[in-house]
């Protein structure tokens, strides 16, 4: 992850990721497959929103990369793009829109763009230079599109922008003649985290390890999804990335910065669980944070659906957390839990 100089001189990176997921109408030809798009063509994607692809592993179901500025994941009919720093990704929707097209792929099931606001917007780059600026783009290539924000739009909050084409008006007989777009369960849990322990945060150094295992074993990153097949890389002189992926399609993804004036880390997966305080618990706990922020979505086949209400309860009594915020949304095929956490000197570690 490249740091950038700021006009006054000043070394900073944006560690605050833009999150773009993209899922397609299933294509009557079994043999279209997304994962069929050459890594050529995926670097020609990404010339657009400004990284590279440092490595990648690959299983049956779903394809991994790690970027220059984060990760990008490619299953049958599924597309996730995470860029930090002054990317954009949004520059890149038109030509992976037209490569998809050329796979079998013409018609967009649902559409997800999201990210915490900026630390340093003003450093950022069209089309990305404010969330207004971010929705008209999209607008004028998704036109049913809908654009939210959660959380203080003066302190802290996160965006989201859907298109959904279940939200479109259409004919009786082509309802009836159409797949459910959520036949397939669906889960993401983020986990962004801001103000992070100077002593965990120094294991993500190269004068600290040579090379990234040493930092994803020291960290314990590898112990909080065991099932996982890892993928990391240690940055010069400093930050990291990893993707996992396992036998099940599922995936996780950690990106870090560690400079002690803006750390930030992200935790991200779509690993199917009925109760996520366990994970949190885990992931707060390896990166000591001191606020963060969760969101979860899960559609209504997912194991999570019903049960993101678990959250909804606040801290027990000792905990050395405080819930700030907490919002719930229900769109036609997600349910969206989104809740901010800051640090209080209290005996606990949990939720």
């Amino acid at each position: 992850m490249p740091s950038s100089m700021l006009e006054s001189g000043e070394h900073f990176f944006e560690g605050v990721e833009k999150l773009l997921e993209i899922w397609f109408e299933e294509s009557p030809n079994s043999d279209d497959d997304l994962r069929n798009i050459s890594r050529s063509d995926w670097e020609n994607v990404l010339s657009n929103v400004n990284c590279e692809i440092i490595s990648t592993s690959k299983n049956g179901i779903i394809d991994a990369f790690v970027l220059s500025e984060s990760s990008m994941f490619v299953s049958k009919r599924r597309w996730i793009l995470k860029t930090c720093g002054t990317t954009t990704p949004l520059k890149c929707l038109v030509h992976l829109l037209k490569l998809a097209e050329a796979n079998g792929y013409n018609v967009v099931a649902d559409l997800f763009y999201s990210r915490k606001n900026f630390t340093r917007p003003e450093a950022q780059i069209t089309p990305h230079q404010g969330f207004t600026e971010e929705v008209t783009y999209l607008d004028s290539i998704f036109p049913n599109g809908r654009s939210y924000c959660l959380g203080s739009m003066n302190l802290e909050c996160w965006y989201l922008y859907t298109f959904s084409r279940s939200d479109i008006n259409i004919s009786p007989q082509l309802i009836s003649d159409e797949k459910n777009v959520d036949s397939d369960p669906d889960q993401t849990i983020e986990i962004l985290m801001q103000d992070l322990d100077p002593e965990t945060m120094s294991i993500f150094y190269k004068n600290k390890f040579d090379n990234a295992n040493g930092a994803t074993e020291k960290s314990g990153i590898d112990t909080i999804l065991p099932s996982m097949h890892i993928d990391d890389f240690l940055f010069d002189p400093c930050g990291y990335s990893m993707n996992g992926i396992n036998d099940k399609g599922e995936y996780m993804t950690i990106h870090i910065t560690p400079e002690n004036q803006f750390s930030y880390v992200s935790f991200e997966t779509n690993v199917a669980l009925s109760n996520y305080r366990k994970l949190i618990n885990q992931v707060i706990n390896t990166f000591k944070p001191g606020k963060f922020i969760v969101t979860i979505f899960a559609n209504k086949c997912s194991l999570a659906y019903e049960t993101m209400k678990e959250l909804e309860v606040e801290y027990s009594k000792g905990s050395q957390w405080k819930r700030t915020d907490m919002q719930c949304c229900n769109f036609p095929s997600y349910n969206l839990l989104f809740a901010q956490y800051s640090h209080e000197e209290k005996t606990g570690d949990n939720l």
